[in-house]
């Protein structure tokens, strides 16, 4: 019963909402953090920051040694889990300022890169291409549950900082436990034997335009999300405190509102539509909406509570609808023997540019207020966009391609991911001269 595909993804699923729950558990608790140690916005960046650059530091070591596929995937992911979850214990039990607070934090990111990843690989491989769209809005699903679960954490109990975060690892341990004793790998993708060495083949995928296109279209896609998730508290408690002189307003519970229910309400609709409409269709939507958002925002700011909370929510399933789609879509147009390499490389890449914008909005917002720091993110689904377009309008024949999105539904292949008959079966895929 256990090997069953949908009760394999369950348990994926499983793992990430447990296992991620340390991602943002020192974000969650930032204000208790500031007052207890006595530090400004500007060095509290760096307790979300560092661990975006651990993630891209463990994506990228991944990539190099194609670890996602040498390693048995489930196996690798209970091991990071576990490590990340000791990171986090050890924070909760005795850290009390940056100087320790930040090593371990980018270690955290090092190890939740070989959680993530992975489990989109596991996901794939259990998933069959005309489900797979869905199948990936829950594991996405999972992963915005597990992002926002410190805030639920946060907001409903009166724990301190340590408890917050003792609990968000033992969340991990948990899933850590669930990885490996209960999951393992399905049969869709390449056959367990381990393939040779070709870290390459993160650079070689972006000769192909099918492949370039969705990585473009996930890029735009990152540049607003993390961001988003972790500036949306600060932004709303600017706000009330503009509209009413006072900031009584429930951050905690709506930022787990915004970030996790609608999320999960967001990534379900997304992989639906995925299957449903074509990859590139439910993308282009959910970043026009998601960017529109963005720009919307500033009239928002001191709107009344009621509007707030449609803005958030809407704002909130489309901002990470699109994810799942992007990682399905590489799927099947990527080196089957390569796919965890492929898509580990993309969120190394992805997760590198949140750096960028996590560090921009707070100082766009004390250079111009938080009103219009928002506008910032908005380029980033709009590029997306036209990218996701332009991957849409290159699909054959056109009828399938506007109602499945091409490839991957048994159908008509991607023209990306045709091969010839003396395919590299035995070596690995050669740069484009």
């Amino acid at each position: 019963m256990m090997s069953r595909p949908g009760t394999q993804r369950a348990l994926v699923a499983a793992v990430q909402v447990l296992s991620l729950a340390v991602w943002f558990s020192a974000s969650a608790v930032v204000p208790a953090l500031r007052e207890s140690w006595q530090i400004g916005a500007a060095a509290s960046v760096w307790l979300t920051a560092s661990v975006q650059l651990g993630f891209v530091t463990g994506a990228i070591t991944s990539t190099v040694l194609n670890l996602a596929d040498r390693i048995r995937p489930h196996l690798l992911m209970a091991g990071c889990a576990m490590l990340a979850a000791a990171c986090t214990g050890v924070f909760a039990l005795t850290v009390d300022g940056l100087a320790g607070a930040i090593p371990l934090r980018f270690l955290t990111g090092v190890f939740l890169a070989g959680v993530y990843p992975v489990g989109m690989k596991l996901t794939a491989s259990w998933a069959p291409p005309a489900r797979r769209g869905l199948a990936f809005g829950v594991m996405i699903g999972a992963l915005t549950l597990g992002s926002a679960l410190p805030h639920l954490i946060d907001g409903l109990g009166d724990l301190p900082w340590r408890g917050v975060m003792g609990t968000a690892a033992g969340c991990a341990l948990l899933g850590a436990v669930l990885a490996v004793t209960l999951v393992r790998e399905g049969p869709q993708l390449a056959p367990g034997t381990a393939p040779r060495p070709y870290p390459r083949y993160a650079l070689a995928m972006f000769a192909q335009r099918g492949p370039r296109l969705v990585n473009l279209g996930y890029f735009g896609h990152m540049w607003e999300l993390y961001a988003l998730w972790t500036w949306l508290p600060s932004f709303l408690i600017a706000g009330t405190a503009a509209r009413t002189g006072r900031d009584g307003v429930h951050v905690s519970l709506l930022a787990f509102l915004a970030i996790g229910l609608a999320g999960i309400a967001g990534c379900l609709a997304g992989g639906w539509a995925a299957d449903r409409f074509g990859r590139p269709r439910a993308a282009f939507t959910a970043l026009v909406v998601s960017g529109a958002c963005c720009l919307a925002s500033p009239l928002f700011f001191t709107a009344p509570p009621g509007a707030v909370v449609l803005l958030v929510v809407v704002w909130g399933a489309a901002v990470i609808a699109d994810s799942g789609v992007f990682s399905t879509a590489l799927s099947e147009v990527a080196d089957k023997r390569y796919v965890g390499t492929a898509l580990t490389a993309q969120t190394a890449i992805g997760f590198a540019l949140t750096v960028v914008t996590i560090q921009l909005v707070p100082v766009l917002a004390d250079a111009v207020g938080w009103r219009w720091a928002f506008l910032l993110l908005a380029p980033g689904p709009f590029v997306g966009a036209l990218a996701m377009r332009a991957f849409g309008r290159q699909r054959r024949p056109p009828a399938e391609a506007g109602r499945l999105g091409g490839e991957g539904h048994g159908r008509t292949p991607h023209p990306c991911n045709r091969r010839k008959p003396d395919s590299t079966a035995a070596s690995p895929p050669r740069m484009a001269e």
